[in-house]
C-alpha cells in the first residue's frame, strides 16, 4: 500500500491543477454517517413520519408541509454541529495553499471544507450554514436563527417561509455552483481525486470520465465499489483522512 501511495504522491507533487471530488465518506472520520451524502441519520426505509427521507426533504414537501422538511433538516444540521472537520479536510486546505489552482467539488452540505480553510470549493448541493426566505430577498446564517422544534417552520419578517440553502430532492442545482464547475472543467485539471462518493450523479462522475478520456491521472479513495471504480487509475480502499495525510506527507518529501 505504501508504494502505491508514494506513486500517487509523486503525481500530486508534479500536478498544478488538482480537482478533488468529495462525498459523505469525506466526513465519515468526523463522525457523520454516510447515508447517501445527506447526513446519514436514516438507515431505515422510512422516517418516524412513515415517509421516505427523500420525500421528507424534497422541494415538493417544503412547499406543501415545510414543517416536515424543517424537522429532518434540523436533525441533520444538529448532527453536523456536534462534529467538526477532520484531518482529510485539513490536508485538502494545505494542498490548496501549496497549489492555488486546486479545487474541491463537494456533495456535502456540512461546510467542513470551508471551515478547514479551503476557499476554492464548489458546494454543488448547497450548505446547511446558509438560509434564505422563499418569499423575499432575505439571506442569512443558520446560526443566527433561533429555531424551536415545536414551532416549525421559521418565518421571515415578510411572512415567507425561511429555508436552508441546500438542494432538496427534486430541485435544480444552484446556477452559481454549476457555473463554477463549468469553469473548472473548461480550464482543465491535471489530476482528479474521487473521495468517499458513490458517484451516482452524472455531474459527480463526469470529471473522472473526462480524465479517463484525456489520459489525466485519476485516483479513487473509497472502501467500496462505485460508479467510477473501473475508470480510476489508482484505487485506495481505505478511509479518506488516513490516505490523504499519507499521500500529502510523501509528496512533501
Amino acid at each position: 500500500m505504501d508504494n502505491l501511495l508514494k506513486e500517487i504522491a509523486t503525481k500530486v507533487k508534479e500536478a498544478e491543477k488538482i480537482l478533488f471530488i468529495t462525498g459523505a465518506g469525506m466526513s465519515a472520520d468526523s463522525g457523520l454517517p454516510t447515508y447517501r451524502g445527506i447526513g446519514g441519520l436514516y438507515d431505515d426505509n422510512n422516517t418516524e413520519d412513515n415517509i421516505p427521507i427523500e420525500t421528507a426533504i424534497s422541494g415538493d414537501m417544503l412547499r406543501r408541509k415545510p414543517e416536515i422538511t424543517w424537522k429532518y433538516l434540523l436533525q441533520i444540521s444538529r448532527s453536523c454541529k456536534g462534529a467538526s472537520f477532520n484531518d482529510g479536510h485539513r490536508v485538502l486546505a494545505e494542498i490548496e495553499k501549496s497549489k492555488p489552482q486546486t479545487w474541491i467539488l463537494t456533495q456535502n452540505i456540512d461546510g467542513f471544507h470551508r471551515a478547514a480553510g479551503s476557499n476554492n470549493v464548489i458546494e454543488i448541493h448547497g450548505s446547511l450554514e446558509k438560509i434564505s426566505c422563499m418569499n423575499c430577498s432575505y439571506k442569512g446564517a443558520a446560526d443566527d436563527l433561533d429555531v424551536d422544534m415545536d414551532n416549525l417552520p421559521p418565518y421571515c419578517n415578510c411572512g415567507g417561509v425561511i429555508r436552508h440553502d441546500v438542494v432538496l430532492f427534486g430541485e435544480q442545482l444552484p446556477e452559481a455552483e454549476i457555473n463554477k464547475l463549468y469553469d473548472v472543467l473548461q480550464n482543465g485539471y491535471d489530476m482528479v481525486f474521487s473521495i468517499g462518493t458513490t458517484s451516482v450523479f452524472p455531474y459527480i462522475a463526469q470529471p473522472v470520465m473526462l480524465a479517463k478520456q484525456k489520459g489525466i491521472t485519476s485516483v479513487e479513495i473509497n472502501p467500496g465499489e462505485t460508479e467510477v471504480s473501473s475508470l480510476a487509475d489508482y484505487r485506495i480502499k481505505t478511509g479518506a483522512s488516513e490516505a490523504l495525510r499519507k499521500i500529502w506527507g510523501y509528496a512533501q518529501i
